[in-house]
């Protein structure tokens, strides 16, 4: 009997020994270029070194592998494409599902040190059902051949994940591209969703006069600066990512500087450690998606879709966050907005960076809901 490709089934993550003694002997083949002239462009030859030294001779990848295969996973098709998941479902009665979507350069690691307090935290009533899924194109899941995997195809999906775990109406929360396909569950599928929680809304400045606070200004100023200087990146994702793909897919020190540079500048201090971070730029590596994730600049090249959203919505504002806006600008977009909070640490990827605080925003803005 042929096996139905929907069926969710297990997953677990093996990598051969044979890729992690390629990986090593590639790092260790690096032909480096002339150190930099000025700190301004980009990610310093003296710390690239010191941590792909560290990534040949001393990490340890099993380690991550046995941290994701701490909790269930699986693989299910989805419009033709094999989606991953991680899903642990809490022991309380009355758990609300929930799905946490990651961005780039991120994955499904971000939310390791979250997943376990959501799910059986000190007061059940505040308990989750976690679905953590990575984005197609991303880690575990299949890498699209055809164009088409824009936000709104991803939002379907994971409504399509929800259903076929059983789960009819659900939480949602996202930063960075996750922000976007949550913010697009709720436009497009707004009756399977009880609210959604933000740590990177979209926005638009409104017609007409409005008054900014400090905080405001800050985050407008923060924008301005991304787009000023942080945003290349995002041009030639948008534009030409089969051309970067060659390099990424075949250089790991390149691929390494490539998102190390965001995991350091879009985060608030440095608070990842050096493991975490190789953790993430090897997952890349191994699951060869640096060309398959960057496609998904080019497929949504004109950025968020700024359409109305009427689902309850919680906003998390963490100082580090390159891409914050103005509650005056999210007001134009999430015409439900009942959470908006400012917090005193964390940045872009702040299940990663403070997961307690992290956990506590989620809990306190659906308690308003459940």
């Amino acid at each position: 009997m042929a096996r139905d490709s929907t069926t969710p089934r297990p997953f677990t993550v093996a990598i051969p020994q044979r890729a992690l003694e390629d990986l090593r002997s590639r790092i260790r083949a690096t032909q480096w270029p002339e150190a930099e002239t000025h700190a301004s462009q980009g990610v310093s030859r003296r710390d690239l070194e010191f941590l792909t030294t560290y990534w040949a001779d001393g990490y340890d990848w099993r380690r991550c592998e046995l941290a994701l295969n701490a909790s269930p996973q699986l693989i299910t098709e989805i419009q033709g494409l094999d989606i991953h998941a991680i899903h642990v479902r809490s022991g309380h009665e009355h758990a609300l599902p929930i799905v946490l979507t990651h961005g780039w350069p991120g994955s499904v690691l971000e939310f390791l040190d979250v997943i376990g307090p959501l799910v059986d935290p000190p007061d059940a009533s505040d308990a989750f059902h976690v679905v953590v899924p990575s984005l197609p194109g991303y880690g575990f899941s299949g890498k699209p051949t055809r164009p088409g995997w824009n936000v709104d195809r991803i939002a379907r999906a994971w409504v399509d994940l929800m259903e076929r775990l059983g789960y009819d109406r659900f939480a949602a929360q996202g930063g960075d591209w996750g922000a976007m396909v949550t913010t697009a569950i709720a436009r497009n599928h707004p009756d399977h969703v009880i609210g959604i929680h933000l740590n990177m809304p979209q926005g638009k400045e409104p017609v007409g006069s409005y008054d900014l606070s400090e905080r405001d200004k800050r985050a407008a100023s923060s924008m301005a600066a991304f787009f000023t200087t942080g945003h290349g990146y995002l041009l030639e994702q948008r534009t030409r990512p089969q051309t970067l793909a060659y390099g990424l897919a075949d250089s790991p020190v390149a691929l390494c500087a490539w998102i190390l540079e965001k995991l350091v500048d879009w985060a608030d201090g440095d608070p990842l450690s050096d493991d975490q971070k190789l953790d993430d730029v090897t997952l890349y590596w191994l699951t060869g998606t640096a060309a398959s994730a960057a496609r998904l600049y080019w497929e949504n090249p004109r950025g968020p879709d700024l359409a109305p959203v009427d689902v309850p919505t919680g906003c998390s504002l963490f100082p580090g966050e390159p891409l914050s806006v103005p509650r005056p600008y999210a007001e134009q977009v999430y015409r439900d907005l009942r959470f908006w909070h400012e917090l005193d640490r964390g940045g872009h990827f702040p299940a990663w960076e403070q997961p307690d605080l992290f956990v506590s925003e989620i809990r306190q803005f659906f308690r308003m809901l459940r």
